[in-house]
């Protein structure tokens, strides 16, 4: 418990908080983005925005890979549970996101389709080997995060020869989705931040260098932190340091995880298994060029979008949801219309109800 209880110890967060209170400049105005929704659910469970000056606002990102699953992939997803032969697993969270219509894999599992929740992808391996004569589909989402378990999914399956197991790729990448929010596009400003609290498990697999264009070209510090209230604090210190200093740097509170370098060998098992994709559609920030992974051509038979073509189209979010600007930092939960009262965890409207790292769902569990 030593890399826990420390972190967590009441009176160590209190200092930190007077130490961040004394430091911050009552004449100046700070809004940090944590980008992660680990950080999000952090911040509200620990009710640490209550224990900082009011001129210092956290603001939500994108760091939610069930948030910014766009409704045509999770048309995409229903398509294939359909298909008698298919078996499809996935993570728990995804079931519940709405694609076009409302519809969501849980109704399909309720309309007949094969769905089942898997908690790691040996789960879904499992499943093609307990039944060879079904074709399984592994629904596989997240950041660079959870992309190695995929590919080591796909290197096992192609060593067991298991000729029933496919996965869907859905993995999408951060920097790309930081530039979008950070830098706006046509469509959207951008979300105005004095700082960034960088992603901690993300960054234990790519390291610090891919985030050294927020620091040098957009001139926003970023500090890595851990999820603890104590590393979230001492990430905000060091971000209004930074303000203060007039610097632009990428640093690391969370050194006692995230190394400079990342994760070598996971990086290597995706650069194996995986390619860039052209662009990907984003719930909330539209289509981002090369912000997503594609399975390779060397492992083309195991990719169930090769293997099952299907034909989707894009889908608008819920009219009165406003998940997309909650996403892109541009609004706080609470202010849209719908939050509480026709969008709520049993009855979600946009999936930022939905995942158990959204943003909404932090503001309604813990509000």
């Amino acid at each position: 418990m030593k890399h826990l209880s420390e972190y967590r110890d009441a009176g160590a967060v209190r200092q930190m908080a007077a130490a961040i209170a004394r430091e911050v400049d009552a004449a100046r105005y700070y809004r940090f983005m944590e980008f992660c929704g680990g950080h999000t659910h952090a911040i509200a469970r620990d009710a640490l925005a209550g224990l900082l000056p009011e001129n210092l606002q956290f603001v939500h990102g994108p760091g939610c890979p069930v948030c910014v699953l766009p409704g045509e992939r999770v048309d995409l997803a229903i398509a294939l549970a359909q298909r008698p032969e298919v078996i499809l697993c996935t993570y728990a969270d995804t079931l519940r996101v709405p694609g076009s219509g409302g519809h969501t894999l849980l109704r399909a599992r309720a309309q007949g389709a094969d769905v089942r929740m898997v908690y790691a992808t040996t789960d879904a391996l499992q499943v093609a080997r307990d039944h060879p004569d079904r074709q399984v589909v592994f629904f596989a989402i997240g950041f660079e995060t959870t992309a190695p378990a995929t590919a080591v999914a796909l290197l096992q399956a192609r060593d067991e020869a298991l000729g029933n197991f496919s996965a869907c790729c859905n993995h999408v990448l951060t920097p790309p989705a930081m530039r979008a929010v950070l830098s706006g596009d046509q469509e959207s400003a951008p979300a105005r931040v004095n700082g960034v609290i960088g992603p901690s498990h993300v960054s234990a697999i790519i390291g610090l260098e891919p985030y050294t264009f927020v620091a040098h070209e957009l001139q926003t510090p970023l500090v890595v932190a851990g999820f603890e209230p104590l590393d979230v604090l001492q990430a905000v210190l060091m971000l209004v340091r930074q303000t203060h200093a007039g610097r632009c740097e990428v640093e690391n509170q969370y050194t006692r995880v995230v190394s400079p370098q990342g994760n070598p060998k996971a990086r290597a098992l995706m650069d194996q298994v995986f390619l860039p994709r052209p662009s990907f559609a984003w719930r909330g920030l539209g289509r981002l060029p090369h912000s997503a992974l594609g399975i390779a051509d060397d492992f083309a038979d195991l990719d169930a979008e090769r293997r099952f073509p299907v034909q989707v189209v894009p889908v608008e979010d819920h009219p009165a949801c406003q998940c997309a600007a909650v996403l892109r930092g541009q609004m706080e939960p609470r202010a849209c219309r719908v939050f509480g009262r026709g969008c709520t965890p049993e009855s979600p409207l946009g999936a930022c109800m939905v995942s158990s790292e959204g943003a909404c769902a932090a503001a309604y569990r813990y509000g």
